[in-house]
């Protein structure tokens, strides 16, 4: 490695609830530059997620992203001729985007009429534990756990 690694930068807290993890979100939801319309979408998204839960939007969705963050992942590493998928821990700060990008991804597939309505649904499902962003970590750690006797090639 020639050069120094690159400083880790921070977001700024969202304006609503001073946290930089839903900024994060936002941006990763973001098309075309267009974060006012990201932000007002993804409020719009709670303010839906506390009509059918009844209980705060903000507490329900860091619940839902707490659900869907894998803690091992499967890395494909070439050993002798032959490829082995790996698995490995998941860093803290990579369990939150490929969380982030679940729950993201699979509310744009769900079906609905505007995107905060499928987000606000994906979420509420994903902070009961089930869902198809849920899945996906189920059937990730499910992976790791059927490739376990490779795990002796990790790097």
């Amino acid at each position: 490695m020639r050069k120094s690694r690159a400083p880790k930068r921070y977001l700024p807290p969202d304006p609503k609830f001073n946290d930089p993890l839903v900024t994060r979100f936002v941006n990763t939801m973001m098309w075309d530059g267009k974060k006012n319309i990201a932000f007002h979408v993804f409020y719009n998204a709670l303010e839906k997620v506390e009509e059918i839960t009844k209980e705060s939007g903000y507490e329900v969705f860091k619940k839902a992203l707490g659900n869907v963050m894998p803690s091992v992942e499967v890395k494909s590493r070439r050993v002798g001729g032959g490829n082995f998928q790996i698995p490995t821990e998941v860093r803290p700060d990579r369990k939150i985007s490929v969380g982030i990008k679940w729950i993201i991804n699979y509310s744009r597939k769900r079906s609905g009429r505007s995107m905060a309505e499928k987000l606000a649904n994906e979420i509420v499902v994903a902070s009961k534990g089930e869902g198809a962003a849920v899945k996906k970590k189920e059937d990730t750690h499910r992976m790791a756990e059927a490739n376990k006797a490779f795990s002796h090639f990790r790097v």
